[in-house]
């Protein structure tokens, strides 16, 4: 059965670092698209950054310079590092493949900026 498991959120002061992993248990992992996601309270889900599978990244304008994603593939893993943090960053973090079709969303991240 495929599923994905978040971790890696917490509360942090404004300014903090924090770094997200994603197991991801698809076969297909190596050779996809993937990407990070994030669900602000009362907010669409919004996708934050993505990695094709050669590595090319590509990053929501408010988060660039900022957020990095990188990959593990042999781990099927994905990792958001993400930097100067701002309260508007504070959103529930979910990873998925960057395209059609989706896995099941897991139960995600909670991420909190606040001092």
């Amino acid at each position: 059965q495929v599923h994905i498991v978040e971790s890696g959120g917490g509360l942090v002061q404004p300014g903090g670092s924090l770094r997200l992993s994603c197991a991801a248990s698809i076969s297909v992992f190596r050779i996809v698209s993937m990407a990070w996601y994030r669900q602000a309270p009362g907010k669409e889900r919004e996708l934050v950054a993505s990695v094709t599978s050669g590595g090319n990244e590509n990053y929501k304008d408010s988060v660039k310079g900022r957020f990095t994603i990188s990959r593990d593939n042999p781990k099927n893993t994905l990792y958001l590092q993400m930097n100067s943090l701002k309260p508007e960053d504070t959103a529930v973090y979910y990873c998925n493949r960057a395209a059609p079709p989706l896995i099941a969303w897991g139960q995600g991240t909670l991420v909190t900026v606040s001092s």
